[in-house]
């Protein structure tokens, strides 16, 4: 059985132009009359589709967003999934299913409640602390000294008042936090999944840019021919590693990954169930041809080979374009114009309604290696010249 489960904040015009093209299954939920469906989709009532889940067991579903994960807790405890999705979505539980690779690996969960007692005098700096479930670098924060703790947590207070008005407790529990050890070196971002063999099929490799070493934010990621070639096997034999750790089968991940001086990986995170949010898994078509959710349904494995060597060097790049803090929303205005004519060859230009979202567009570009400086400058940028 192939399941698409459509939800809020956002679906691709691409991923919609998919689904009239592919024989899969779209839930029918409260969310999918927003998104301007085609009646070439295929749209199935809830009590259907578990049935016919119950049924088969070769099933395939997909999430285009974490506020789905929510119906399959719900709804699918005779399959596997609910208890490895909770593995991955508890930082805490995915660093113990972890611990036969990384022995070492230094981490610790706290309640919301506890942050002001922490005594981390006697905590190894610099640490991370991000919240135990959490999605899109919310509530993270990188902590070198003694003197940012204070501030980060009356950031956080106010923070955390906002997650649970926004976001349903599986995609940011805001009760539970972890501090874990900051790991040193490159930070990556790949879309897998793994097919009814238990094998990974790696589908894009994105580098994670940023802008100093105290910026946390998700504001540009790049893939190229490069980086394909540099870090394919690499993160191949990584992902086979993890997923003969909890069996994995039919089963696509977002995962955050970084690579130290010595080029061991060392993951981050697992979102499980999907690709990059926002359909910014999309950019794998402008790059490399490749529909991903074509490829997942269709368990096909890209020949890389053949994909690499007819490629140029040029650096294809997502740019998540977020509303600075301290700008009403109420009172302005977004040049996207201007915001295009940023990129010499931009590709596509997602307007977001900023008014229900932090951010106002999701930005394709791509770029010859001789013109970095438009990434470089966006990555810098506050982006209050786009905001009128």
């Amino acid at each position: 059985m192939k399941i698409m489960i459509l939800d809020k904040p956002y679906v691709s015009t691409f991923l919609k132009k998919t689904l009239e093209e592919i024989e899969v299954s779209v839930l029918k939920n409260e969310s999918i009359s927003e998104f301007a469906l085609s009646d070439r989709i295929s749209v199935s009532e809830e009590t259907t589709l578990i049935k016919k889940l119950n049924e088969d067991d070769n099933n395939l579903i997909y999430c285009n967003s974490e506020n789905s994960i929510d119906w399959i807790m719900e709804n699918l405890n005779f399959l596997d999934l609910p208890e490895k999705i909770k593995i991955f979505k508890d930082k805490v539980r995915f660093r113990e299913l972890l611990k036969e690779i990384y022995p070492d690996f230094f981490y610790q969960e706290i309640k919301f409640e506890d942050l002001d007692r922490v005594n981390i005098a006697e905590i190894r700096k610099p640490f991370i602390l991000k919240p135990s479930v959490g999605f899109f670098s919310m509530g993270v924060f990188k902590l070198n000294n003694t003197d940012e703790w204070s501030k980060a947590l009356d950031q956080l207070k106010q923070d955390v008042k906002q997650f649970k008005r926004d976001f349903p407790i599986e995609v940011v529990n805001p009760d539970k936090f972890i501090i874990e050890e900051y790991i040193e070196g490159e930070e990556f971002a790949i879309d897998a999944y793994y097919n009814n063999e238990g094998k990974p099929v790696i589908l894009n490799i994105l580098k994670h840019l940023f802008s100093s070493d105290e910026d946390v934010s998700d504001r540009v990621y790049i893939t190229s021919k490069e980086i394909m070639e540099r870090y394919y096997q690499v993160f191949l034999g990584f992902l086979d590693k993890m997923g003969s750790l909890i069996s994995l089968k039919n089963f696509p991940i977002h995962i955050e990954l970084k690579v130290d001086a010595q080029q061991r990986v060392i993951p981050i995170e697992v979102n499980p169930m999907r690709f990059a949010g926002w359909c910014t898994t999309d950019i794998a078509y402008y790059a490399y041809g490749i529909n991903v959710y074509e490829y997942y349904f269709a368990q096909k494995k890209p020949n890389w080979d053949d994909i690499l060597k007819n490629m140029n060097e040029e650096i294809y790049s997502i740019v998540i374009a977020d509303i600075p803090k301290d700008v009403d929303v109420s009172k302005i205005e977004i040049d996207y114009q201007l915001l295009s004519s940023h990129f010499k060859n931009p590709l596509e230009v997602r307007r977001i309604d900023y008014h229900k979202h932090p951010v106002f567009a999701f930005i394709f570009a791509e770029t010859d290696p001789n013109n970095w400086g438009e990434i470089d400058s966006i990555l810098r940028s506050n982006l209050k010249e786009f905001i009128r």
